[in-house]
């Protein structure tokens, strides 16, 4: 009885979702291009991370190094972008990582990871709209903060921010108005943003090799303490100690210092997504979201490195401004007149950046509600401007209310750590897909669940017991290293899951001894040990079948690119500090409370999934009364006949 209960449990936990992707029906407006979703994704991503981030991390963590902190954030993301743009040719649908979850690994992991979603999209778009204030400030002579500071001071350090940011709530609530009035109108305004910005980063960059010195990259820790001649320097940082400069060169902080950055840099890159919920409102989605996603991810690359470079040549990385590095640069070499393109370009790329942030986030909500996950009214259409309005207009709210009440910088690394989940499961999502039998195209609808209609016997329960029957039965080594079959089995889709499973386990182990344990000789055995594990798990993966199916997509080198794509963002989210990860669990506990208490039984896989069963115990009571009992037995709670003779 218990095991059965435990049984009916997971089933419900990990049942997962039916897409049916042989109509482009949608409930919303298809009206984007390609175009359109290459500018929506560089316009999300090249936002604060250029503009603001990158004199914070290169003062505080990485110092030149920078352009090697963005390098690895980069491989992170675009490993982490082609596993999401296989999935938007597989998937078109609205939803990104969530409803790739729900297709592959079930419902429980698919409100994980929407839920951590929804967390990133929040963080990220109050955190951009903080120092989208924060630079036009900057522009007035910082009269906002002086006057929010004399009259609205919180005096809560560490908890809340300085004091409370209007500005910044009046920015999220216009741009919510314009994300509920039409997607073709903000494509648009985000389109003329977005060219703006790309003009003003290449004069940056251009400027930067022409004012700059690569003497600012190999300084002197000493020199700069004793020499007069850094006078000037001292009147900017008062507080220079040895700790603050490192050790000087190319690389002050250490090779630690910029696995450090990166993992706040990863920041910065985070916004590609957003291409992957517009599945139902652009034009041919199979071909043009693998497109948008890869195309962002490269130009935005080469203008994080680009500008990174320029700036720490342009000024010493101790110097830096921490929350406007670019205009105090300029002034630095004497090019006061170009603080204001650059004012325009950062307000510019800000903007298309909250408008990146905004716009997603109430798609995925809207996906979840539609799905039962979350409540129902968040799932309403607007039958003028086919947007998810009521979505759009909470998601807003509550966005401002961070804006309005938490600092920049304790908002960024609980960003960080959600998006990096996510990614890790769309990568895992991948691996698992691609080695099942049966393999859906995206012109087929997906059964992967909901193919007991045709099965014998009817349950899925049944079905995947007989699956596993058979796989065990034949599981020698022999035949997981040696297949005889070139497509998927059930032998090879088990075999997958539970390596991918092992893997993951592995990895996390993996990296919190890398991050704990140092340079020690236990440490570096231990990671000797469990790298030799994973690469022979992997290998044991790339020797089954992969599925033959048709896409405009394909993820290259699996198994081995999304395996090193779960160890980056695993070990960048290790590199996060203990206040993020408690912070990270209250988030969880919220969400768990809200599935537990709502979702799980309002769910509308659940809802189908009893309708089913109701069909099925109506049809064989008919037949019985029609045809007779043809055999004694009655009915369980799962709608599953069970003999009752002895």
């Amino acid at each position: 009885m218990a095991l059965s209960t435990f049984r009916n449990i997971m089933k419900h936990l990990l049942r997962v979702k039916a897409v049916d992707c042989s109509t482009e029906d949608s409930r919303l407006s298809r009206c984007l291009n390609t175009f359109d979703l290459v500018a929506l994704g560089v316009g999300s991503t090249l936002g604060a991370g250029v503009y603001v981030l990158a004199g914070a991390v290169a003062r505080e963590n990485a110092g030149p190094a920078i352009v090697l902190s963005f390098l690895i954030a980069a491989v992170a993301s675009v490993m982490a972008g082609l596993c999401y743009a296989e999935f938007g040719a597989r998937v078109p649908k609205t939803g990104s990582a969530y409803l790739y979850s729900y297709v592959t690994v079930g419902e429980l992991w698919a409100f994980i990871t929407g839920w951590n979603l929804i967390l990133s999209y929040v963080i990220g778009t109050s955190s951009v709209a903080r120092a989208w204030s924060a630079t036009f400030d900057e522009l007035i002579g910082k009269q906002i903060e002086m006057f929010c500071q004399t009259h609205m001071n919180m005096n809560a350090p560490g908890v809340l921010a300085e004091y409370p940011d209007m500005f910044a709530v009046l920015i999220i609530l216009i741009l919510t108005g314009l994300l509920a009035f039409g997607v073709k109108e903000s494509a648009m305004v985000n389109k003329v943003f977005t060219c703006v910005n790309v003009l003003v980063l290449m004069f940056v960059v251009v400027s930067g090799l022409i004012k700059g010195t690569l003497k600012n990259w190999d300084l002197n820790p000493d020199e700069i303490l004793n020499s007069s001649s850094h006078v000037n320097s001292r009147n900017i940082c008062p507080l220079l100690t040895v700790k603050s400069l490192g050790e000087g060169g190319f690389m002050p902080f250490g090779f630690t210092g910029v696995l450090s950055g990166a993992a706040t840099c990863f920041y910065a890159f985070v916004g590609f997504d957003c291409i992957a919920t517009t599945g139902e409102e652009v034009k041919n989605p199979q071909r043009a979201i693998p497109i948008g996603i890869v195309s962002s991810l490269l130009i935005c690359f080469v203008a994080y490195f680009g500008v990174s470079a320029a700036l720490t040549m342009m000024m010493p990385y101790y110097m830096l401004d921490k929350n406007s590095p670019l205009p105090v640069a300029f002034k630095y070499v004497g090019w006061d007149g170009a603080t204001y393109a650059v004012a325009v370009g950062s307000l510019c790329a800000l903007s298309t950046s909250l408008l990146g942030s905004m716009f997603p986030m109430p798609r995925i909500i809207w996906a979840m509600a539609e799905d039962g996950l979350l409540f129902k009214f968040l799932a309403k259409i607007s039958d003028k401007s086919k947007t998810p309005v009521i979505a759009t207009v909470t998601s807003g709210i509550v966005a401002a209310v961070m804006a309005f009440l938490f600092d920049l910088k304790d908002l960024v690394d609980l960003m960080s750590i959600g998006t990096l989940l996510a990614y890790t499961l769309v990568a895992a999502c991948v691996l698992v897909l691609r080695y099942q039998p049966e393999q859906p195209s995206v012109n087929v609808q997906y059964q992967i669940a909901n193919s007991q209609e045709e099965a014998e016997p009817d349950s899925i329960s049944e079905s995947s017991s007989r699956c596993l029957a058979g796989a065990q039965d034949s599981c020698t080594l022999e035949n997981l290293l040696f297949p005889k079959n070139t497509e998927p089995s059930c032998l090879s889709g088990f075999t997958v899951n539970v390596c991918t499973s092992l893997i993951g386990l592995l990895v996390c182990v993996f990296c919190i001894v890398a991050v704990q344990g140092g340079l020690a000789v236990w440490s570096l055995s231990v990671l000797s040990v469990l790298a030799g594990v994973c690469f022979l798990i992997t290998v044991l993966i790339w020797r089954q079948p992969e599925s033959k199916t048709k896409l405009s997509f394909k993820v290259p080198l699996l198994p081995f690119l999304p395996v090193l794509s779960m160890f980056i963002n695993v070990y960048l989210m290790m590199q996060l500090d203990r206040g993020t990860w408690w912070r990270f669990l209250i988030w969880m506990v919220i969400g768990f409370v809200i599935y537990f208490a709502y979702g799980i039984w309002n769910s509308a896989e659940a809802a189908l999934a009893r309708n089913n069963t109701d069909e099925e115990v109506n049809s064989f009571k008919s037949d019985n009364k029609i045809n007779g009992p043809s055999q004694k037995g009655t009915f369980d709670a799962a709608g599953e006949m069970e003999d009752s003779d002895p």
